[in-house]
This record gives C-alpha cells, sequence and structure tokens, in this order.
C-alpha cells in the first residue's frame, strides 16, 4: 500500500504535498483540489520519494520540520537530482532560514501561519516560470532555443546546460530561470527589478533576496569568480550585465 494519498484529475497540474501535521496536510490537499490541481499529500520525505517513483510530479510543497529527513535534507537532495520545483513551507520565518531554503534549491519560501490562497498563487507563478519557455517557442514558430556563450551551452527547451568538457551541470528552477533571462539579454545592464519579474514573478516581495542568493549559486556552477566575474559582473547601484557574447544556434 502506497504511504501516501493521492486525488488526480486530468490534464491538471500534480502538486506534492509533505507536511508531518495532518491537519494541515488535509487543509492544503483540500484548498490545493479545490483549486483545480491534482494532489498528493505525503507525511514525510519517505513518502515522497515513494511518490516520485510512481507518479509524475510538476511541484512540491516541502515543510522544513518533519521527522525522518528534514524538509532541507530532502530539499537539496531533490533539487541536486534535478527534481520538481519546491515551494518550502516553515514555521521558521527568519531571513537566515528563508535564505538557506533558497540557497539549497528551493524556489519559494512560504512561512507558517499562511494564507491558503497565497500558496495556490504562488504555485501558479512558479509553475508559469517553468512553462514560459516552451509557450514562447510555440508562439513564435522560430524552432528551438539554445543559447552559446564561452563555450557553454544552454538549451531552454530541455533545459540543458552542457559545460565546455560537455559534461551537464544541473540547476535548480530558479537559477535556470536567472541564466536564461541573462542569455536573452547579453550586454545589457538587468536591474534586480526586472530579474525579480522575470524569474520569480509579479508576486515577489520587494525585500526578496532570492535573486543574490541564486545569482551566487549560479556563478559557482558557471565558474565565474565572485571577486573578479568575467561572465556575470555586477554593476553597482544599477544591478547585473551578462558580459559574454551570446549566439542564438540557427541565427
Amino acid at each position: 500500500m502506497a504511504g501516501y494519498q493521492r486525488v488526480m484529475k486530468e490534464a491538471a497540474p500534480t502538486i506534492a504535498i509533505v507536511e508531518d501535521d495532518s491537519e494541515i496536510r488535509e487543509l492544503v490537499a483540500g484548498r490545493l483540489g479545490a483549486d483545480g490541481f491534482s494532489v498528493i499529500a505525503c507525511e514525510n520525505a519517505a513518502a515522497l520519494d515513494e511518490a516520485m517513483a510512481g507518479e509524475k510530479i510538476d511541484l512540491i510543497v516541502l515543510d522544513i520540520m518533519m521527522p525522518g529527513e528534514d524538509g532541507f535534507s530532502a530539499c537539496r537532495r531533490i533539487s541536486a537530482a534535478g527534481g520538481p520545483p519546491i515551494i518550502i513551507l516553515s514555521a521558521k520565518g527568519d531571513d537566515i532560514d528563508r535564505i538557506v531554503g533558497l540557497e539549497i534549491g528551493a524556489d519559494d519560501y512560504l512561512p507558517k501561519p499562511f494564507n491558503p490562497r497565497e500558496l495556490t498563487a504562488r504555485i501558479r507563478s512558479v509553475l508559469r516560470r517553468r512553462r514560459e519557455p516552451e509557450a514562447k517557442q510555440n508562439a513564435s514558430g522560430d524552432g528551438r532555443e539554445v543559447y552559446r556563450f564561452a563555450g557553454w551551452r544552454l538549451d531552454i527547451d530541455d533545459r540543458a546546460l552542457i559545460d565546455p568538457q560537455g559534461a551537464s551541470i544541473v540547476l535548480s528552477p530558479g537559477e535556470f530561470s536567472l541564466l536564461a533571462a541573462f542569455a536573452r539579454h547579453p550586454r545589457r545592464v538587468l536591474s534586480r527589478d526586472q530579474l525579480l519579474d522575470w524569474t520569480r514573478g509579479d508576486d515577489s516581495a520587494p525585500v526578496d533576496r532570492a535573486i543574490d542568493v541564486q545569482l551566487s549559486r549560479l556563478r559557482k556552477k558557471l565558474g565565474d569568480d565572485p571577486r573578479d566575474p568575467a561572465l556575470i559582473k555586477t554593476v553597482r547601484g544599477d544591478g547585473y550585465l551578462f558580459a559574454a557574447d551570446v549566439r542564438r544556434e540557427g541565427q
């Protein structure tokens, strides 16, 4: 018998809610189901692993404080493997916990207590960001969207980043969206507000430090020395500039 409960709706995105408190789990699952999502309710990380082995999950809503493997550990493991986007829920609302969650691969962080409608809005925002590259391709009819820069290859359609040696580099959804924004707007100063809008949607908080966290992680994965970056340069007071020569394949 499966260690999780599922309520599936045809053609609806599937959301896994991982929460050890049964009342909160049932409340969130019921709210998401009423909002049109397919829902898989898991009481811990082990049940989530079981669900992921047998189901296609589009997004995970993950509690931090759980018995067994905690949410931070599960988030780090799933993100490192290129898993679905993750929104962390936690009673820990301190900035340091929020930043840690983003550093290990979460796409958003919502402190408890929270408004279920806000959670729904954030889920839709993360899913929308994931779908936008494919939607733009279909609308333009220009074929695949692939960029090359400094020996790297960024495939927007396959959501793949290949380093100059041919190795695949795993990016979190947030890191991928950030690099895609830079590749589409090279040699142009992009403000923090622009990057927040393009990578996190209209519901980003003004004090959201997600861009800073994701930029630091992205530089590390690109091998870009933060003390003297060659690819992503900081323009003090204005924002960031992607300094590489970028070429789109087929153009």
